[in-house]
């Protein structure tokens, strides 16, 4: 992986990952077994269509019904279940890791999972004002999964994910945008669609954006679950590392609200 920053504005770190022609056939490989198992989480609905009914409450997966302590600056994690951490106990999920990090860092800020199961970005922005409520100094944003699993429009997806970005950054808060792929058999133009609605978003909005969340962890065995494709505490690990980077950058180059 070869990893470039493009500082469009003083104000984010845009990092572009290329990969080579090798790694992303290797990636198509796995992708349909890796977000076959996201959609296994959700209710089955028919491809292109959302759940009638999809007002999300605090899951089991989530610690997200603890009260947030409202005086300290807080890192919102908005995702589905590969944020949850679906298998995992609290302290293992990569939200937990990237905890973990900012403290080694002597960083002051609360690490929010607000990852939710089965969720669409649908899902994500109707639930965005209980997910910012509080001190939010950063939201990062790992959903999309579920929208490319049910085939569900990308434009639609590519909308909720903008309203999403310019909500927070409303509230003052700077926005992690992070990319997932669609399964290979919804057809190429769908996929490379939905591919580059992530980078366009991270351009439109200015916005920092690591382009897979699964990258380096997808497909390894030894880096999931029992069912080869939740990741384990060693492949959640391995998601915080990849978004460290890109995160402290956004922290040492921006005050503490």
């Amino acid at each position: 992986v070869d990893v470039q920053e493009h500082p469009h504005s003083a104000n984010r770190m845009h990092i572009q990952m290329r990969l080579s022609a090798g790694v992303r056939i290797a990636r198509l490989l796995v992708l349909p077994v890796v977000l076959s198992a996201i959609a296994c989480v959700a209710d089955r609905v028919p491809r292109g269509s959302e759940p009638a009914n999809h007002e999300v409450a605090p899951s089991v997966e989530s610690p997200l019904g603890t009260a947030p302590d409202k005086g300290r600056p807080r890192i919102v994690v908005l995702g589905d279940s590969l944020t949850a951490g679906l298998g995992l106990a609290a302290d293992q999920t990569f939200p937990a890791h990237l905890q973990t990090m900012v403290a080694v860092a002597g960083q002051p800020y609360e690490i929010v999972n607000a990852g939710v199961s089965g969720d669409t970005t649908a899902g994500g922005l109707r639930r965005l004002e209980w997910s910012l409520a509080g001190n939010i100094h950063v939201l990062i944003v790992a959903l999309g999964a579920n929208d490319g699993m049910r085939g569900l429009p990308v434009d639609a997806m590519k909308a909720n994910l903008g309203e999403i970005i310019r909500s927070a950054q409303t509230r003052g808060a700077l926005v992690l945008l992070t990319g997932m792929e669609a399964p290979p058999n919804m057809g190429l133009a769908y996929t490379e669609e939905f591919r580059r609605a992530f980078s366009e978003l991270a351009e439109e909005n200015d916005v920092a954006f690591v382009p897979f969340l699964l990258d380096g962890v997808a497909g390894r065995v030894e880096l999931n679950q029992g069912d080869g494709i939740h990741p384990n505490p060693e492949g959640a690990a391995k998601i915080a590392n990849l978004l460290w980077p890109t995160l402290v950058s956004l922290l040492d180059n921006s005050a503490v609200q």
